[in-house]
């Protein structure tokens, strides 16, 4: 499968695996793209908000379901519709979540927030480090690229906020390299940068990855 925006494959790893291995191809072009990456400080914030980015979740592959139900039905296993939505409103699934290795039952309802949609690269990282000065329809396409987006553990999420790498990866360390090899996928897809600390983090994550051919 490709990415909607930037023409690139993505990778949905089953978190019931102790580790995840990336395969060595991938490896290989993650350590090119971050050489390659620009190293700079982050531009301010000033101007940001989730706003800027499009109404969150717009259908803009035009299925006739919203960005947050595709990304469910893409990630959760024994997937359930509400009735009469043309299975496009995922009412119920299991979450195998990469970040922490839980297994989430998510029912929608009062407990969704249970599980939620993570931006890989966020959105205000992305717009410290490029994307504020991208035309608004990048920007909207950015927040609706699958290969930039994760159904995950709520909690986690929160908790990972707006973080970039050097301050935060998944509580799940089998997890931590493909995380950063999708970090960089998207980074370098978009043409953003990153800092020195995330670079130098991004870097020892790569080091610690298992490949298989």
């Amino acid at each position: 499968m490709v990415a909607a925006a930037t023409g690139v494959p993505y990778v949905v790893a089953h978190a019931r695996a102790a580790r995840y291995p990336v395969a060595a191809t991938e490896l290989t072009r993650a350590t090119r793209e971050l050489a390659d990456v620009p190293v700079r400080d982050r531009a301010p914030s000033d101007g940001y908000t989730r706003e800027q980015f499009g109404r969150a979740w717009e259908d803009v592959d035009h299925n006739g379901c919203d960005t947050r139900d595709d990304i469910l039905a893409r990630d959760l296993t024994s997937v359930t519709y509400t009735s009469g939505s043309g299975d496009c409103t995922v009412a119920s699934g299991v979450l195998h979540d990469p970040y922490t290795g839980r297994t989430i039952d998510f029912r929608r309802g009062p407990d969704s927030a249970a599980v939620q949609i993570d931006h890989v690269v966020a959105l205000a990282d992305a717009w410290q480090t490029g994307a504020q000065d991208w035309p608004a329809a990048t920007r909207l396409a950015f927040a609706n690229d699958p290969a930039n987006l994760l159904a995950v553990d709520g909690p986690a999420n929160q908790d990972k906020s707006a973080d970039d790498a050097s301050t935060w990866l998944p509580p799940n360390p089998g997890f931590r390299c493909v995380y950063v090899v999708r970090q960089l996928r998207v980074k370098a897809a978009y043409g953003l940068w990153v800092t020195r600390a995330e670079h130098d983090a991004m870097a020892r994550t790569l080091r610690t990855c298992a490949t298989v051919r």
